[in-house]
C-alpha cells in the first residue's frame, strides 16, 4: 500500500509518530495547502470574479446583462480587475481558504470525537468500496446529523469573518470602499467583518457543505467503483460544485451584491427591502438567471470545484514527508524533554 492509498490512521501508525502530534500537524499542513491553492486560483480568476460581482448586482439590468458586466469589468483597461487586489485581498484569500479547511477539519473531527460519531470520509477512503451503513440508534443518527450541520455552519462563519471585508473592498474598489465605510458610521462589527455579512456566510455555508460533505459522501458511497480514479473525482467535484452548490449559492451571491448596492445608495442595508424590491422589479430573475449562474460558475468553479480533488488527492502526497519531518523534530533531545514534562 503506497502512501497516497493509505488511510491517515495507517500512515500515522506506520511512521510511528504520536497521534497528539500527528493530527494537529496534518490539520495545519492541509490548511496551509488549501490557503495557497486558494490564493493562486482566485488571483488568476480575478476578471471572472469581477464579472460575476457585476452580474449579481443591480448595476446591470434588462437584456445583454453579461455584456454589460464585461464592459463594467474592463472599462478602465485589461488589467483593471487586478488593480483592485491589495495585500488585504491576498491575505484574505489565504485566510479564507485555510480557515475554511482548518475550521472544517477542526469542527468535524472535534465534534465527531465529542459526540462519538464518524468523521467525514477523507483521502483514500473515497476510493474504497462503498459499504452499506448498518442501522444506528436514533441517538447516534441525531448526533451525526447535528455534527454534519454544525461543522459547516461554524466553518462558514469563520470563513466569512476573514474574507467578507476584502470581498466588499474588491467589489467597491479601494477608494469607494473607504467612502462607503465612512458614510456607514463606526459599527465595530461591520468594520471588522465587513457589511452584508449574512449572505456571505450563507453562501460559504452552501459551498462548504458541497465541498467537504456532499462531494466525498456521494462519491464514496454512490459513484461506480470501477470508475473511481483521481480524474473522475476531479470531474465529479467540479460537477457537484457547478450543478448543485452554485445553483443555490447564486441566490445568496445576488443578495450580497444587491445589499451592497443599497448600502452605497442609502448608507444602510435592510434585507427585507432588498429582497422585496428585487422581486417586485425583476421577479426571481433578480436572484437567479442562467447568466448569473454562469458568471458565478466561471468565478467559483475553478477554485472551489477543484478543491475536493486537491484536498483528497493532491495534499495526501505530502503527508508522509511532513510527518517524517515533524517526527525528526520531536525526537530532538530538547523537544523530547519538553513533551515529557
Amino acid at each position: 500500500m503506497t502512501h497516497d492509498s493509505m488511510s491517515t490512521d495507517a500512515l500515522i501508525a506506520q511512521i510511528g509518530i504520536p497521534s497528539d502530534v500527528a493530527e494537529p500537524t496534518l490539520v495545519t499542513y492541509r490548511s496551509v495547502g488549501i490557503g495557497l491553492f486558494g490564493v493562486v486560483m482566485r488571483y488568476g480568476g480575478m476578471p471572472l470574479e469581477k464579472i460575476a460581482l457585476f452580474m449579481n448586482s443591480s448595476q446591470v439590468s434588462g437584456t445583454n446583462q453579461f455584456s454589460q458586466a464585461v464592459r463594467l469589468t474592463f472599462r478602465e483597461g485589461a488589467l483593471a480587475p487586478y488593480r483592485v487586489v491589495g495585500p488585504s485581498s491576498i491575505t484574505a484569500w489565504f485566510l479564507q481558504y485555510s480557515v475554511m479547511g482548518f475550521a472544517f477539519q477542526f469542527f468535524d473531527r472535534g465534534l465527531s470525537r465529542i459526540l462519538k460519531v464518524k468523521p467525514v470520509y477523507y483521502g483514500s477512503e473515497l476510493m474504497e468500496v462503498a459499504t452499506k451503513e448498518k442501522s444506528q440508534p436514533l441517538e447516534y443518527q441525531l448526533k451525526y446529523v447535528s455534527k454534519t450541520l454544525l461543522g459547516p455552519l461554524l466553518s462558514a462563519c469563520l470563513e466569512s469573518s476573514v474574507s467578507n471585508r476584502a470581498e466588499v473592498e474588491r467589489y467597491f474598489g479601494k477608494e469607494n470602499f473607504a467612502r462607503v465605510l465612512k458614510s456607514r458610521g463606526s459599527n465595530p462589527i461591520s468594520i471588522v467583518v465587513g457589511p452584508a455579512f449574512f449572505p456571505s456566510a450563507m453562501r460559504n455555508l452552501i459551498m462548504c457543505q458541497t465541498t467537504f460533505i456532499l462531494t466525498p459522501i456521494m462519491y464514496r458511497q454512490h459513484f461506480p467503483q470501477d470508475h473511481k480514479s483521481k480524474t473522475t473525482l476531479f470531474w465529479f467535484g467540479l460537477g457537484t460544485n457547478i450543478f448543485v452548490g452554485n445553483v443555490v449559492a447564486i441566490t445568496q451571491q445576488a443578495l450580497w451584491g444587491r445589499s451592497l448596492d443599497m448600502l452605497a445608495k442609502e448608507g444602510s442595508i435592510r434585507y427585507k427591502s432588498v429582497i422585496g424590491s428585487g422581486l417586485k422589479g425583476e421577479g426571481m430573475s433578480a436572484f437567479f438567471t442562467g447568466p448569473k449562474w454562469f458568471s458565478r460558475v466561471m468565478m467559483n468553479a475553478p477554485a472551489q470545484g477543484a478543491l475536493p480533488w486537491f484536498y483528497n488527492e493532491i495534499l495526501p502526497y505530502g503527508e508522509r514527508l511532513v510527518l517524517n519531518s515533524v517526527k525528526a523534530l520531536v525526537h530532538q533531545p530538547f523537544l523530547k524533554k519538553a513533551r515529557e514534562r
